[in-house]
This record gives structure tokens, sequence and C-alpha cells, in this order.
């Protein structure tokens, strides 16, 4: 399983950036895909679900700024986010659990203010 993720880089408060995530080796369209994020110095946390179905869940913090999203023709799998703050700088990862977990190598979004 490769999970190659890119679109991160810098940006101002109140843009929008677009991460990607390409996955290969794995039966994309019957799984849930995850996106978390690492910041600086802090746990890495949870940032947005979707199931094979569609449902998605969202942290509180980024609820109504973020949208995740899947391409199963594509296999890829995407994170929308717009009104960006200096507290979403992170190491954003895609993230699959089959038996154990498998994570993309991570893209880093820089938010300035």
């Amino acid at each position: 399983v490769q999970l190659q993720a890119s679109g991160g880089g810098l940006v101002q408060a109140g843009g929008s950036l677009r991460l990607s995530c390409k996955a290969s080796g794995i039966v994309f369209n019957i799984n849930t895909f995850d996106w978390y994020r690492q910041a600086p110095g802090k746990q890495r946390e949870l940032v947005a679900t979707i199931t094979s179905s569609g449902s998605t869940v969202y942290t509180d913090s980024v609820q109504g700024r973020f949208t995740i999203s899947r391409d199963n023709v594509r296999r890829t799998l995407y994170l929308q986010m717009n009104s960006l703050q200096p507290e979403d700088t992170a190491v954003y990862y895609c993230h699959v659990f089959l038996r154990w977990d498998f994570w993309g190598q991570g893209t880093l979004v820089t938010v300035s203010s």
C-alpha cells in the first residue's frame, strides 16, 4: 500500500489549499480514509474521516471550513481547506487502516498571519 500526499504550501490567513492523496496497492472504494495533522510540538490529531459510502466526520476546529472528499475512479482522497488560520499550520497526513496503519509521507501546510 502506498499513499502519496501533495498540495501543501504557504498561504496567508483566510486563504485556501487543496490537499490530494493518491492511493495504490489497495482496493480504494471499500475503505475508510482519514486526514490527520501534526503541528510543531503537538500530538498528531485526526482532522477528517470519509467512509466508503461517503459519510464524513470532522474535528470541531475545522467543521465548516474543511471538506474531505474522494474520487474512487482516480483512487484519490482530497481535503479542501478554506478560511485557513495560523493554527492550521501543520504537516498533514493521509491515512488508512488495513489490519494496521498506513500513512502518506505528509505534506506541510504553513499559514501566515
